[in-house]
C-alpha cells in the first residue's frame, strides 16, 4: 500500500492522482455493453442463453421450483437462523423510514396533497459470479417490501450457474417467488426490455461488476435504476494510537477481499499505528482465502495517510466521500459531524463495517466512486414515488390566476395564460388574436 504524508508539497495532487486512476480503472468500453444489450432487444432469450453458457456455463434461465426447494432444505439451519436474525433487524430498521403523506389546505380553501405511491415491480440484482450474497437480497428486497411493492423480482446469475441454497432461501424469506437464473448486461437488458421466458420491471437495484453498472447507465430512461453508483467496494478508516491494529487490518482485508477493484483507505495523526498496521496486513494475508484479490486490490487501490490535524482528515474524508467510513478513534464525536460525504459510517472500535454488512439493520448498498457526495444508501424512498394533488377552488384560482397569467405571458407561453383566462372569464387579452 502506498504511503502518502500530508505535510508534502504534492499531497494533494497525489490524492487526486490517486482517486483518479481508480476511477479510471472501473470505467469500461462502453461499446461491448451496448453490443450485449442490443443483441439481447433483437433476440431475447436466445442471446441471453448465448451469453449465459459463454460466462456462466449455464443453460437455464428459470430455475426449477421443485429444485429451489430442495436446495433450501439442504440449507445449513445455522445459516437459516442467521438470515432470520439479519432479515428481522434490517426490516425493522427499514420499517422506521416510513413517510407520512402531506394534506393542506390553504385559506383559499386550495386543497394540496403529497402522496407516497410504491413502484409496481422491482428488480433485485444478486452477484453470483465469485461468492453468494444472501445479505444483498435482504438489503434490496426489505425494503421495497416495507415500501409496498407487490413484485419484487430477483436476478441473480449463481455460480457456475447454479443457485445458491442461502441466496434461495433469502429470497424465500422476503417473498420472492419470480427468479432469473442469469447475469450480467445480458440480465439487465433481459428485464429492462422482457423476451418470452423474462418479464420486465419497473426498477432495477443492486450491486454489480463494473459491466452490470455500465448496463444499468446504458438502459437508465428505459427502466429505473438506484441513484447512485453501486461498487465496487470501498472503505476508508481513522486511526489513532488507541487503535488496535490487527482489528484495523482485518478491516481493510474485510474489504480487499470483495474485489480486486475496491478502494481501501486508511488515515491516522499516528505514523506508528500505520506502520504496525501495514506490518498486521502483511500477516494476515497469509493465511487469507481469498489472497490473491485481497492483495491486488490492497497494491493497486489501496492506501495509507499520514495527516497531523482533525480539520485535514476531515477535508480528506470529503474529497473521498467513501462508501464505508469507520472512525475508529477515541475522540469520534470531533469530526463525525463535520462528516458531510460518505455512504455509512461506524463509529468507535466495536462498530465495523463487516457488522453493517450482514445484521445491524442499516443498509449495506451504498454509494461508491464519490457519488455519496450527491446520493445516498438504498432505503425504502428508493421503492416509492411522489405524486402531488391539486384540487383548486374558484376564490383560489380568481387570486392566484392574474399573477399565474402575468408569468404565462412573460414567458412567451400564450396557450398557459389563455386556458387560465378563459376559467377567470377574461376575454380581452384574446380579443386581436387571430387563429
Amino acid at each position: 500500500m502506498k504511503l502518502l504524508n500530508s505535510k508534502k508539497n504534492n499531497f494533494q495532487k497525489e490524492i487526486d492522482k490517486f482517486l483518479l486512476i481508480r476511477k479510471n480503472k472501473i470505467k469500461f468500453n462502453s461499446s461491448i455493453v451496448s453490443k450485449i444489450i442490443k443483441d439481447v432487444k433483437d433476440n431475447g432469450d436466445k442471446s441471453i442463453l448465448k451469453y449465459e453458457k459463454k460466462f456462466s456455463k449455464n443453460n437455464i434461465i428459470i430455475p426449477n421450483p421443485k429444485k429451489i426447494k430442495e436446495l433450501i432444505a439442504l440449507l445449513d439451519p445455522k445459516v437459516k437462523k442467521a438470515i432470520d436474525i439479519a432479515y428481522n433487524r434490517i426490516y425493522k430498521f427499514h420499517s422506521l423510514q416510513k413517510i407520512k403523506d402531506i394534506s393542506y389546505t390553504d385559506k383559499l380553501k386550495n386543497k394540496l396533497e403529497y402522496k407516497y405511491i410504491p413502484l409496481e415491480s422491482v428488480g433485485i440484482y444478486v452477484p453470483g459470479s465469485t461468492v453468494s450474497y444472501p445479505s444483498s437480497v435482504l438489503m434490496n428486497a426489505i425494503p421495497a417490501l416495507v415500501a409496498g411493492v407487490k413484485r419484487i423480482v430477483m436476478i441473480n446469475p449463481g455460480k457456475n450457474g447454479k443457485q445458491n441454497p442461502a441466496v434461495l432461501y433469502a429470497a424465500k424469506k422476503c417473498k420472492i417467488s419470480e427468479i432469473y437464473s442469469v447475469g450480467g448486461p445480458a440480465a439487465i437488458a433481459g428485464i429492462t426490455y422482457g423476451t418470452n421466458k423474462i418479464k420486465k420491471v419497473d426498477k432495477i437495484v443492486g450491486p454489480g461488476n463494473s459491466l452490470v453498472a455500465a448496463a444499468k447507465k446504458e438502459v437508465f430512461g428505459d427502466v429505473g435504476i438506484e441513484a447512485m453508483t453501486a461498487g465496487p467496494s470501498e472503505v476508508t478508516i481513522v486511526c489513532d494510537k488507541f487503535s488496535n491494529p490487527e482489528w484495523i487490518a482485518s478491516d481493510l482485508i474485510g474489504q480487499a477481499e470483495h474485489d480486486e477493484l475496491a478502494q481501501c483507505i486508511l488515515i491516522s495523526k499516528d505514523r506508528k499505528m500505520i506502520d504496525k498496521v501495514r506490518i498486521s496486513i502483511k500477516n494476515q494475508l497469509k493465511k487469507l482465502p481469498r489472497k490473491v484479490i485481497a492483495t491486488k486490490s490492497l497494491f493497486l487501490n489501496g492506501l495509507l495517510v499520514y495527516i497531523n490535524s482533525n480539520k485535514g482528515i476531515i477535508n480528506l474524508i470529503n474529497k473521498i466521500a467513501p462508501e464505508h467510513l469507520e472512525l475508529n478513534i477515541k475522540d469520534y464525536k470531533k469530526i463525525v459531524y463535520k462528516v458531510k460525504n460518505a455512504g455509512s459510517i461506524c463509529l468507535g472500535k466495536y462498530a465495523v463495517m463487516a457488522m453493517t454488512d450482514y445484521n445491524v439493520g442499516t443498509n449495506h448498498v451504498l454509494p461508491t466512486n464519490s457519488t455519496a457526495k450527491y446520493s445516498s444508501g438504498v432505503s425504502i424512498n428508493e421503492f416509492l414515488k411522489r405524486i402531488s394533488y391539486v384540487n383548486l377552488s374558484k376564490k383560489g384560482i380568481e387570486t392566484l390566476g392574474p399573477s399565474a397569467i402575468t408569468l404565462a405571458n412573460f414567458e412567451g407561453l400564450e396557450g398557459h395564460a389563455k386556458s387560465v383566462e378563459l376559467r377567470l372569464g377574461r376575454k380581452k387579452f384574446w380579443a386581436n388574436k387571430k387563429y
